[in-house]
Parts: structure tokens; C-alpha cells; sequence
């Protein structure tokens, strides 16, 4: 390239430069009224999109940290309810249990053993089986202390002797419990 053309080059430049400065500066040296707005449009709908992007992405998480607890308590209360599912079931089979234990005690007073035999067999299979869905006695004693959240107090009775006080006397009914939930508390008597 020649020298000539080498400065024509740089000498048009210059003025393209020149233009553009002339442009955004007015007589005195100082921005352009219009540029500036347009520049400060520019900045203030970047720092809108900014502040709406802000936003939607907080929205975002929030509705991704609701959903995830929702997951975890739905998945909760799933287990709960396969753990009880046969509660109701279960229940209704107490009175049948009590009837065997009671059938129990009445037939070994007798003589017939063989029957006494076969209903043992008839409530061993009936309370294995329950066993097997979770149904667990609660073990209650005379002798063991009261806890009202776990036994249900039928009556008071002065304590027989000064180690039963505050203790329990007689069990009437027992108890019975699914998982960890109790389904029937053990009827009890006390001594005060």
C-alpha cells in the first residue's frame, strides 16, 4: 500500500471518529441530551429485565422448595398409612382375642383336654397371624407403675399394701398396640 493511501485511510477514519464524538457532545463539550436518555433508557430497562429475572428465579425456587416438602409429606403420610392400614381390622378383632383368652381359662377348668388343646392351637394361629400385621400386646403387670398416657384407669382402690401405691393392682383388659401407635389402652385398676 502506498503512503498516500495510507493517510487517506487514517484520514477518513478521523473524521468518522470526529462525527461520532460530535454526535454525542453538543458546542460546549457535553453529552447530548438525546444519547443520554437513550443511554439511560438502555440502563434502566436492563436493570428492570435484571429485577424481573430476580424475581422470577426466587418465584422459582420457592415453588421448587414447596414441591419437594409436598413430596416429602405425601411420601410420610403413605408410610403412615400402610403402617395402620388394617387398624380398623384389627380392632375389630380384639374382642375376638379377649373371647379365646376367656375361653381359655374356662376350658382348662375342665377335664377335656383335648378341647382345651384345640381352642390353644385355634388362639395361637388367630394371634400369630395378628402378630405377623404388626398387632403387638402391650405388656402391663400388677406391680408396674401407672402411666396414664399408656394405661386406662377403670377405678382407684386403696393399694392392698404400701409397695402398690401409685402402682397397679389388677389389669381387667390388655392392650394392645400397631407400629408404635396404641389401638387399645390396657384397662387397669390402681392403688392410691
Amino acid at each position: 500500500m502506498s503512503k498516500k493511501s495510507k493517510e487517506s485511510k487514517n484520514t477518513v477514519e478521523d473524521k468518522d471518529t470526529a462525527q461520532t464524538q460530535d454526535k454525542t457532545q453538543n458546542v460546549n463539550g457535553e453529552q447530548n441530551p438525546e444519547n443520554q436518555e437513550t443511554v439511560v433508557e438502555e440502563v434502566s430497562e436492563l436493570d428492570a429485565l435484571k429485577e424481573d429475572l430476580a424475581k422470577e428465579k426466587d418465584k422459582f425456587l420457592r415453588l421448587f422448595a414447596e414441591f419437594e416438602n409436598y413430596k416429602k409429606r405425601t411420601s410420610k403420610e403413605r408410610i403412615e398409612l400402610f403402617k395402620t392400614a388394617g387398624q380398623d381390622i384389627l380392632q375389630a378383632m380384639l374382642p375376638v382375642i379377649d373371647d379365646f383368652d376367656r375361653a381359655l381359662v374356662e376350658i382348662s377348668k375342665s377335664e377335656d383336654k383335648e378341647m382345651l388343646k384345640g381352642v390353644e392351637l385355634i388362639s395361637s394361629k388367630l394371634k400369630n397371624v395378628l402378630e405377623g400385621k404388626g398387632l403387638e400386646v402391650i405388656d402391663t403387670k400388677t406391680g408396674d407403675t401407672f402411666d396414664a398416657e399408656v394405661h386406662d384407669a377403670v377405678t382407684q382402690i386403696p393399694a392392698p399394701s404400701d409397695d402398690l401405691k401409685g402402682k397397679i393392682v389388677d389389669v381387667i383388659e390388655k392392650g394392645y398396640k400397631l407400629g408404635d401407635k396404641i389401638i387399645r389402652h390396657p384397662k387397669v385398676v390402681f392403688g392410691q
